[in-house]
C-alpha cells in the first residue's frame, strides 16, 4: 500500500484504483468529492452516530457500524446499544474534515447518520418519509407520490425538504422542534404516510409487504427512532456513483437521480448549501397528527404478524 498524498494529517493511499464496479470513478474521485463537500456534509453528520457502507476490491459492499480497532485515537466515538443486533456498538462521530478524509481513505462510500444526536438519544431531530418506486426506472411516479406527501404536510401545517435518495427514490425530511418524543415522532410519520396514501391510493401505498403494493410507490414510514438515513450529499454504491442530493419541490419533475453523481454534485451545489437552504425551520407536531399515528400499527410489526398468519394459512 502506497501513500499518494497527505491531507489534514491523513495519509491517502492507492488513490488511482477504481472505486467499485460500474462506478466510473476512482478512489481519488471519492476523496476529492468528499473533501470538496466536507463543509456541507459535516453539518448533517456531526454529533450523530454514523454507519458507513465500504467497498473493497473483489468484495461485496458492506455496512460498517463498529469503529475498527485500527482507527486512529482522534476519531470520536460513542457506545450505544443496537437493538437489531442485540449488542453494544462503538459508533464513530464524524465531526471534522480529518475524520471524513479518514473514512474516505477506508473506501467508505455511503454515510448513514442517525436521526438523533448522540447526546440526546430520545429525541429525533427530523421526521423522514422514504419514497420507494415500484420499478427502478419509474422516477416520475415517485415525484407524484412526493406531491402527495407535500399536500399532507401542508394540510397538517407542516413543511419539509426533499432530496434524491441517490438510488431510485426520494427522501422527505421534516425538521422538529426540540424535545419531541421518539414514539410521537414515529406516530406522526405513520400518520403522514397514511394521509398521503388516502389522497391518491392509486399511486401510493403504505403496504410494508412488497407483494401487497400492486405497482404503487411505497411510502416508508419506518425511518424513525434510532434508524439511519443516507445523508444529504452522500455518494451511493450505485452505477455511476450517484449522490443523494437536495432538490427544490418545484424542480422535482425536471431531474432524475442519475443527474447527481460524484462528478457533478459539487458543481451543482455551487458555493451554497442547498440542503440547509431548502430546510424549513424546526416545527411543532400537531396533536391530532400524533394522536392519529398512535392508532396505526407499526408497519414492521404488522408485517411480521401478517407474514406468520399467511404462512399458517399456506400450511393449513
Amino acid at each position: 500500500m502506497t501513500t499518494d498524498e497527505v491531507r489534514d494529517e491523513v495519509s491517502l493511499t492507492n488513490l488511482d484504483q477504481p472505486l467499485f464496479d460500474d462506478a466510473g470513478v476512482t478512489k481519488r474521485d471519492l476523496v476529492d468529492y468528499l473533501d470538496a463537500m466536507h463543509d456541507r456534509m459535516l453539518p448533517v453528520l456531526r454529533e450523530r452516530p454514523l454507519s458507513v457502507v465500504r467497498v473493497r476490491a473483489g468484495q461485496a459492499p458492506f455496512m460498517q457500524k463498529n469503529v475498527p480497532s485500527y482507527a486512529p485515537p482522534w476519531i470520536r466515538t460513542v457506545t450505544l446499544w443496537a437493538e437489531t443486533s442485540r449488542r453494544e456498538v462503538s459508533y464513530a462521530l464524524c465531526d471534522d474534515r480529518r475524520t471524513l478524509l479518514w473514512f474516505a481513505n477506508q473506501r467508505a462510500v455511503e454515510y448513514h447518520p442517525t436521526l438523533v444526536r448522540a447526546a440526546d438519544w430520545e429525541h429525533p431531530t427530523h421526521l423522514v418519509l422514504d419514497l420507494d418506486p415500484p420499478a427502478g426506472d419509474d422516477f416520475p411516479i415517485v415525484v407524484r407520490a412526493a406531491g402527495l406527501i407535500r399536500r399532507a404536510l401542508d394540510d397538517a401545517g407542516l413543511a419539509g425538504a426533499v432530496k434524491t435518495s441517490g438510488a431510485k427514490g426520494l427522501h422527505v425530511f421534516v425538521p422538529l422542534e426540540k424535545g419531541v418524543a421518539m414514539a410521537d415522532a414515529a406516530a406522526a410519520t405513520r400518520a403522514l404516510a397514511a394521509r398521503a396514501e388516502r389522497l391518491d391510493p392509486a399511486i401510493a401505498t403504505t403496504a410494508f409487504i412488497r407483494e401487497d403494493r400492486e405497482g404503487k410507490v411505497f411510502l416508508d414510514s419506518t425511518r424513525a427512532g434510532g434508524a439511519t438515513v443516507v445523508a444529504a450529499y452522500s455518494p451511493r454504491v450505485r452505477p455511476g456513483a450517484t449522490v443523494s442530493f437536495p432538490v427544490a419541490w418545484e424542480d422535482l419533475d425536471r431531474v432524475t437521480p442519475a443527474d447527481f453523481t460524484i462528478r457533478t454534485a459539487a458543481e451543482l451545489a455551487g458555493d451554497g448549501d442547498p440542503w440547509a437552504e431548502l430546510m424549513p425551520e424546526p416545527q411543532r407536531l400537531p396533536a391530532d397528527l400524533v394522536e392519529e399515528g398512535h392508532t396505526i400499527p407499526v408497519a414492521r410489526v404488522q408485517a411480521m404478524h401478517e407474514g406468520k398468519r399467511r404462512a399458517r394459512a399456506r400450511r393449513g
